[in-house]
Formats: structure tokens, C-alpha cells, sequence
């Protein structure tokens, strides 16, 4: 009979050695905000059980509206990104499936579900990824979240965050804007359990009232806690957010 394995669970290091042996090495030290991301989505990778569900959303409408709101606001308005109409389309996308909003006890055994809305979005900066926090995003109107989306990533690529700015999100939403891509797995901010991943919009040919038409796609990627939230819920959250979307007037 085989003997039965009484070793603890130990997590497997990368190993490491001397790479000078085969050339050039230039050492460059990570900075502390680095290294504080590096343990964080290392912790979160290595404990949560991550599934990614990919959609693809028509947004050609929702940038004509767009547009012509910018337009229409004129010089001095308040520019309307498409972020902030993703971050609407979430938070109906939050209350009609509100586990998405929720985190996971450490024991495993409570679900401790939100009932206020604190949307992070990662920003690109110079000092490297920061999650600033949209607190109670649900109460702000498309103006006010467009305002108060350029007000934090301005504040996170100069320095300007407080320690509050990003504490307390219940949702991530984390977008690689005009950079490029077709799709991504995002790493869960947790102790959330679910983070949406936004790739750049293409012109791609698509069945479109049984037609072939040139139209503006969004490719959309969901990474959640399988814990938490199984295939067919993650597949009708993205559904819910696609559908919201592509009904842009129904956001403002």
C-alpha cells in the first residue's frame, strides 16, 4: 500500500540563477508600488480559481451618441468617454446579478454580497498600474461618472491619490483603451470576485439584420471567482452589460 503523503501544501517558488553566465545582465530594482502589485496579483492567482468568459459588443450606436452628446456639449461641457458608459452598463449589470459584486470569507463559508457600488479602473501611469475606487458610482449620472473618471485618472498619473482614492471596490474594470488587443484574462482584484477586461474597438464585417455590415466591436473579457460565480451566470452578467451597451440611451 502506497504511504500516505503528510506533506503540508507548499507553493512552488520560479527558480532563479545567475544569468550573467550566458550575457549581458542590466539589474534595475522594481519600485515599491511594483512590488506591492507584483504579491498582490501573485496572492490572488495563486488562491483564486480564475475562469475568463469573452464577448464581443457592438458599440457603433453608443459611439454615434457619443459623439454627438460631445458634440452637442461643445467646447467648455464635460466629454463623455466610452468608459463611462461601460461603467453604467455595469452597474445594471451589478444589481440584476448582485453576487458579482460580492467577495468570498476567507474560511470560504460566507458571502459577504455589497449593497454600495465602488467601481475600480485601472490606470496606466508612469509609476505602473493603480486602481483608483469610483465610490458610489451607482448615484452619479453619465456626466458626473465621465467627470469623476477623468478627476481620478488624472489625479493617479500625477501622484495625486490619496490612500482612500483606492480602497473599497466592489468591481474592477480594467481597459486597455486605444493600446490594442482582441482579448485578455485580467487578473481578479481580490478580495473581489470578479474583474471585466476592455480591449481596443475595431471595424470588423458582422451579421447585422441579416446583412454583412462594417460595425464598431468591443471585445469585452470577464476573469471571476469560480467559487463564486459559475459559467452560465458570468456568460448572463456579460450577456446583461452587451445587451445594455447596445441600447446606449438607456445609460444616460
Amino acid at each position: 500500500m502506497p504511504k500516505s503523503d503528510t506533506t503540508k501544501d507548499q507553493r512552488l517558488s520560479v527558480p532563479s540563477y545567475d544569468y550573467s553566465l550566458f550575457g549581458d545582465v542590466d539589474t534595475q530594482p522594481l519600485d515599491n508600488i511594483r512590488q506591492i502589485i507584483g504579491r498582490r496579483m501573485a496572492a490572488s492567482w495563486q488562491n483564486v480559481p480564475h475562469v475568463t468568459h469573452h464577448e464581443q459588443v457592438d458599440i457603433t450606436d453608443l459611439e454615434a451618441l457619443r459623439h454627438k452628446m460631445n458634440d452637442d456639449s461643445g467646447e467648455s461641457g464635460q466629454k463623455l468617454s466610452t468608459l463611462s458608459f461601460i461603467i453604467r452598463a455595469c452597474l445594471l449589470g451589478l444589481k440584476e446579478y448582485p453576487d458579482v459584486n460580492s467577495s468570498l470569507g476567507e474560511d470560504g463559508k460566507e458571502l459577504y454580497v455589497k449593497r454600495y457600488y465602488n467601481i475600480g479602473m485601472a490606470v496606466d501611469t508612469p509609476a505602473g498600474l493603480i486602481v483608483p475606487v469610483l465610490k458610489g458610482a451607482d448615484k452619479l449620472d453619465l456626466t458626473q461618472t465621465a467627470a469623476a473618471v477623468a478627476d481620478l485618472a488624472g489625479k493617479a498619473r500625477t501622484g495625486k491619490l490619496g490612500f482612500a482614492d483606492a480602497e473599497g471596490g466592489t468591481f474592477t474594470i480594467t481597459s486597455l483603451g486605444k493600446i490594442g488587443g482582441t482579448g485578455f484574462t485580467p487578473i481578479i482584484n481580490a478580495p473581489e470576485v470578479a474583474i471585466l477586461g476592455v480591449s481596443c474597438a475595431r471595424q470588423n464585417p458582422v451579421e447585422f439584420k441579416g446583412k454583412i455590415a462594417l460595425r464598431t466591436m468591443l471585445p469585452l473579457s470577464l476573469s471571476y471567482d469560480h467559487r463564486v460565480i459559475d459559467g452560465a451566470k458570468a456568460a448572463r452578467f456579460v450577456g446583461y452589460v452587451r445587451d445594455a451597451l447596445q441600447s446606449p440611451k438607456g445609460l444616460i
